[in-house]
């Protein structure tokens, strides 16, 4: 018994313990209730009676020696745990998050809003699932035009008079019905076409269409109002050009083309050689879409434009391919850091 006692000193005053979970396990395997120690003092039954009082001072010795082992060991992690606290240098800057980067269009489309704000125009959002009167009947569609083909529009299968809004034209029709002239209002928004997904097209797209409703209102007014923004958008040295165009909702219509601003109209691969990037739609609001709206197109004109904002992104930093705007590629975001 006595070369036990023996061997457990020798043991518990060589115990060295690098974490808490070392001691722990030291702990359960001297004073646990299962532990050397406890089944030593219930050996006492087997010595003598005359010794018992000699060797119960042994096992006290024992367990005291095993329990200040645990103490001192427990006292020396906590305080290496402290310094090593005290190795932290605070005034070292700490580790942030790498910050994100704003969309490129959404970078264009605040720069687009911000130009015509101003000029005066306010912004106006509306529902991108719409019924037929506002995103065609109202804007003076036929019902024989293409544009109400399934080829082009989402239409909601169970109601045939619902679809996703395939232009925001639609809030254009929803301001003239709460408001009366003078008006003056952009629409950006998410706009919807079934058309198939490649390079140069895609299913969602977005746009910033335009109206200005007010007395004596010309088609002077429509283009000094989009060269103000092509230069402001493009710089001062942009030209611009109108050619005539057709929609069911302007009449007379355009497209506006811009002077290609990558080769300053010399001709290269953006504007395909011909000096000129088209850049948007536009033209003198339709007497029938005033009408429809309770305006009265013998006292009111106006003028309406629409622009796909990622034409104008993919115009604005040669990007080639408009699916890259749909992929979340951070490769790809993180170049639009600087241009937020």
């Amino acid at each position: 018994m006595k070369e036990k006692v023996q061997a457990y000193i020798k043991e518990i005053d060589g115990f060295i313990a690098t974490t808490p979970e070392d001691l722990d396990e030291f702990r359960i395997k001297f004073l646990s209730k299962k532990g050397l120690i406890p089944a030593l003092f219930a050996e006492m039954r087997n010595v003598a009676p005359e010794n018992r009082k000699e060797f119960g001072a042994i096992l006290n010795n024992l367990k005291n020696r095993a329990q200040q082992k645990i103490n001192d060991l427990k006292e020396t992690l906590e305080s290496s745990k402290d310094s090593r606290k005290d190795d932290v240098d605070l005034s070292l800057p700490a580790n942030f998050m790498e910050p994100g980067s704003r969309h490129p269009l959404s970078v264009v489309r605040n720069e687009i809003i911000d130009i015509f704000s101003r000029i005066g125009f306010s912004v106006s959002e509306g529902p991108e699932i719409e019924d037929d009167w506002h995103n065609f009947s109202a804007l003076n569609f036929p019902e024989e035009h293409p544009a109400r083909d399934m080829q082009d529009t989402f239409f909601i299968e169970k109601n045939p008079d619902i679809a996703l809004r395939t232009h925001t034209s639609s809030v254009q029709v929803r301001v003239m019905e709460k408001e009366q002239p003078p008006i003056r209002s952009i629409f950006p928004g998410r706009v919807f076409r079934n058309e198939a997904i490649s390079a140069r097209a895609h299913c969602i797209f977005h746009q910033v269409e335009g109206l200005y409703i007010d007395e004596n209102v010309s088609f002077a007014d429509l283009k000094q109002t989009l060269y103000y923004f092509a230069t402001e958008l493009f710089g001062k040295g942009t030209k611009t050009r109108f050619r005539p165009s057709y929609f069911p909702f302007t009449e007379p219509s355009a497209e506006m083309d811009i002077s290609c601003f990558i080769c300053g109209g010399k001709g290269c691969k953006i504007c395909k050689y011909t000096g000129w990037v088209e850049i948007l739609g536009c033209g003198m609001v339709d007497p029938n879409v005033l009408e429809n709206n309770n305006i009265d197109s013998n006292k009111y004109t106006g003028f309406a434009f629409g622009m796909g904002i990622e034409r104008i992104t993919m115009l604005k930093y040669q990007i080639n391919d408009i699916r890259l705007f749909f992929e979340n590629d951070l490769r790809f975001l993180k170049q639009f850091e600087s241009a937020v």
